[in-house]
């Protein structure tokens, strides 16, 4: 038996269409152009069937995303606030709602947007390499953004998000990393830094680097092969790693050892140019151990899938539910 054709993105463009207008005119369903078209061809009935189930999923996740980000685009918005007499509020309050809803969808995250207004140097889906005023070379992982300040006699990085790799030139300035409350002290190394939640992970390389986790705190030293978390100002136990395969998404590979199936759907979401949403939190907990190309985030999943069963709906190549 032959297998069905595959929806194409055009078709998939068009069922979305429909049910966009449906949904705001329901007589729609009955007009003889929606027939018309729902009968030119099977895939046609497949693609509105696919779009009426992955918009009734993500419905309530786009509504949360709403409300999570509503706060950031309330102050990107007030930073670009017309003259008094040429407020338009009420409108721009429904236009943000409309737009927060397309979110999900579009891949569109208005939080970076104020991140961006800060940093000097961000990536999108992809890493990204930058050589420093000094000669130092920073990596960014995909999704990552940093502000620098050499100013005053050191060399100063603020990680906004994300995560960042450093190769520090030695000029005899300091090199401090600040990230999620602590600082990082360059003492000559190779190392990453990466936000985790309210906290971040340290991992050296090469070289050596000094981990204060807060303000007025003693710093841990890290060697190379070694790494360090902290969070809410505490810092963690030192652990020994494989730095190189802790650090492969430089060569475009990530690597998990029993780790929570929510994390690595969160590290592919960053190459992933839209939003991925998994909407089993039990399923998110499940743990999973593998090797991953970063480039290809679908088939990472597609793989992951297989062991662990679920599935997954993508639309316009923006919007993946795994269920």
């Amino acid at each position: 038996m032959n297998a069905e054709p595959p929806i194409t993105a055009e078709q998939s463009r068009a069922a979305l269409s429909w049910l966009g207008r449906i949904n705001q005119q329901p007589q729609q369903a009955q007009d003889a152009a929606f027939k018309r078209w729902l009968l030119a061809d099977p895939a046609h009935r497949r693609a509105y069937a696919q779009a009426q189930a992955l918009w009734d999923l993500s419905e309530a996740p786009a509504a949360r995303l709403a409300q999570e980000e509503a706060g950031d685009l309330g102050r990107y918005l007030e930073a670009m606030r017309q003259p008094p007499r040429r407020r338009p509020w009420r409108g721009l309050a429904v236009a943000a709602c409309l737009l927060l809803a397309l979110g999900c969808v579009a891949g569109w995250q208005p939080q970076f947007w104020l991140q961006d207004l800060r940093a000097d140097y961000s990536s999108g889906a992809e890493v990204r390499q930058v050589t420093l005023a000094d000669h130092s070379r920073l990596t960014l992982d995909a999704g990552s953004a940093v502000a620098l300040d050499f100013q005053h006699g050191e060399r100063r990085v603020r990680l906004l998000r994300g995560a960042a790799f450093f190769e520090v030139s030695h000029t005899g300035a300091p090199f401090l990393v600040d990230a999620q409350g602590g600082e990082v002290r360059v003492l000559g190394t190779q190392f990453e830094v990466r936000e985790q939640g309210q906290g971040a992970r340290v991992t050296v390389r090469s070289g050596r680097v000094a981990v204060t986790p807060a303000k007025g705190q003693q710093p841990r030293e890290l060697i190379a092969n070694q790494q360090l978390d902290y969070a809410d100002g505490l810092a963690g136990a030192v652990e020994a790693v494989d730095s190189d395969s802790r650090l492969a998404w430089r060569e475009g590979w990530l690597n998990y050892y029993q780790v929570p199936l929510g994390q690595v759907v969160e590290d592919l979401g960053r190459y992933y140019p839209g939003r991925i949403l998994l909407l089993d939190g039990e399923l998110a907990q499940r743990k999973v151990s593998g090797s991953f190309p970063a480039a290809e985030p679908l088939a990472a999943l597609d793989s992951l899938g297989q062991v662990l069963g679920f599935s997954r709906q993508t639309v316009l190549g923006r919007l993946t539910v795994l269920r």
